[in-house]
């Protein structure tokens, strides 16, 4: 029986429909702070949907990121934090076999790689992130990454722990197989080719965009995954904005959604799941569907 390892979806826009505060910079580091039960109740919520790999609540707790809003001795605790409400909600539920993979995102903000730095320069960053959740980890996701700078930066220092490390790049909406930078997917692979990563993978793009591209991924040899979001589409972020203005697709149903994750599947991908606008609804679907199709979901 084919292992398909099945992640959440986009907590943080979850975290945006639940939590009683406005949209902040900070984004789901906010609602960690002021109200944790919901960043727990989200957990739980995926894993009841049929996860069994959970991301720690991490995505905009860089070092950047905290500094910029004033809380930079935060990073720290931050991280234990979103350690602790991932076991909170493991225990809460009571299903055996759920895994938690760490985050390695871009560290300044989403979408903007003209941003960021070189990889000299980032490494030690990524490096302070990945050595906070290297331990608590069984996975290392580096997602959402734009530029290949930001790339390997990120592979380098999740590899260097040991942990299995995942690299998952975004890729512009006007599907001309390049990174949000312009740098073509191709050289992007390329760049991977000497580093000790898991696996690599496309996240929060369209999944027309996914499913164009996908075959690129797949002639490289090295286990491939995927997971979209569900926005109309990404206007570049500014710094420090938030993300009140991106829209989600009404049409992208748990069932459409389904439906390219499945292909995917059918394609040789072995990681899947969602990334922003893609709900417990959408996961429970996927989950059903992957059992269904006589897949064993880890």
């Amino acid at each position: 029986m084919t292992q398909i390892i099945l992640k959440d979806g986009g907590a943080g826009q979850e975290l945006i429909k639940r939590s009683s505060m406005p949209a902040h910079p900070l984004w789901s580091t906010k609602v960690m702070m002021e109200e944790p039960h919901f960043v727990q109740s989200v957990h739980e919520d995926f894993i009841r949907a049929g996860a069994r790999l959970i991301t720690l609540n991490t995505y905009t707790a860089t070092p950047e990121r905290l500094e910029r809003e004033g809380v930079g001795d935060l990073f720290k605790p931050l991280q234990a934090k979103a350690v602790e409400l991932v076991n909170a909600a493991r225990d809460a539920v009571g299903v055996e076999g759920v895994r938690i993979a760490g985050c390695l995102p871009p560290l300044h903000g989403s979408y903007r790689p003209d941003k960021a730095r070189s990889h000299k320069d980032m490494l030690p960053l990524y490096r302070e992130i990945a050595a906070a959740q290297a331990e608590a980890s069984d996975f290392l996701l580096c997602e959402t990454l734009s530029s290949i700078a930001e790339v390997t930066a990120a592979a380098q220092a999740g590899s260097e722990t040991g942990v299995p490390t995942w690299v998952a790049m975004t890729l512009s909406d006007d599907n001309s197989a390049t990174l949000r930078s312009g740098e073509t997917l191709e050289a992007a692979l390329d760049a991977l080719e000497d580093l000790d990563h898991a696996g690599v993978m496309l996240n929060c793009s369209k999944p027309e965009i996914v499913s164009a591209n996908l075959p690129a991924l797949l002639r490289r040899n090295k286990p491939v995954g995927a997971y979209a979001n569900g926005f109309a589409g990404i206007d570049a972020l500014e710094i420090g904005g938030t993300v009140k203005d991106l829209k989600a697709r009404q049409e992208m149903t748990p069932d459409a959604y389904a439906d390219f994750a499945m292909s995917w599947v059918a394609e040789g991908i072995t990681l899947t799941g969602g990334c922003c606008e893609i709900g417990p609804a959408h996961i429970a679907e996927l989950a059903k569907r992957l059992t269904a199709g006589g897949f064993e979901v880890v």
